[in-house]
């Protein structure tokens, strides 16, 4: 009887170990394939990542680029209103000057008439009104027939040069707006002219 139930504990004790080791190895298969599983989804995991961090790096330096056409094209576009601004401002402010008691255009007064029409030429929608003035001699009545003739002589190149006459209207103002209310030469000078007005 004890032999048998040595053997039967025996017997146990083998069934026993060979489920343990059974057990043990199946463990350790299973664990190697998740390792490795595990690892290739990290590994995957990483390349979506590293390609999403490149997507971003790429984006940001397309809107970096954005922006910097951008500012480009409003510090051009600034540029160039500053420009078109200087040109009229000179345009507005360059009068045109003459001799006393004369409507005759000189060679510098031409040369600034040419300037202007150039520039009426790139505002093809800029009408003007060309003043006529004279300096305080004269009548009233002779410095408003003289600021006339002034104002029309500049009308008259500005044709010739292209502007069509519809765009220019004349006006005079004889000796009523002086530029510069002196008794000196220097003062009669700045106030025969004929100046511009946008209309």
């Amino acid at each position: 009887m004890n032999r048998k139930l040595w053997i039967n504990v025996v017997m146990a004790m083998l069934v026993a170990g060979l489920f343990l080791t059974a057990s043990c190895a199946k463990k350790t298969v299973v664990s190697d394939a998740t390792t490795i599983e595990d690892q290739a989804a990290m590994t995957e995991a990483e390349a979506e990542a590293a390609a999403e961090a490149e997507a971003r790096k790429k984006a940001e330096a397309e809107r970096i680029r954005q922006q910097e056409l951008e500012e480009q094209k409003a510090s051009q576009a600034a540029l160039e209103q500053a420009r078109q601004q200087a040109a009229k401002t000179r345009f507005l402010h360059q009068n045109i000057h003459f001799a006393f008691d004369s409507s005759a255009l000189s060679s510098e007064a031409k040369e600034l008439l040419k300037k202007k029409a150039q520039w009426l030429k790139e505002n093809p929608n800029v009408t003007v009104t060309i003043e006529g003035h004279c300096d305080e001699r004269g009548t009233t009545e002779y410095n408003l027939a003289l600021g006339e003739r002034r104002a029309s002589a500049v009308q008259s190149y500005l044709q010739d040069l292209g502007i069509g006459g519809f765009r220019l209207d004349t006006v005079s103002f004889g000796e009523e707006r002086p530029l510069d209310p002196g008794q000196t030469e220097a003062a009669y000078a700045k106030n025969r002219r004929a100046q511009f007005v946008l209309k």
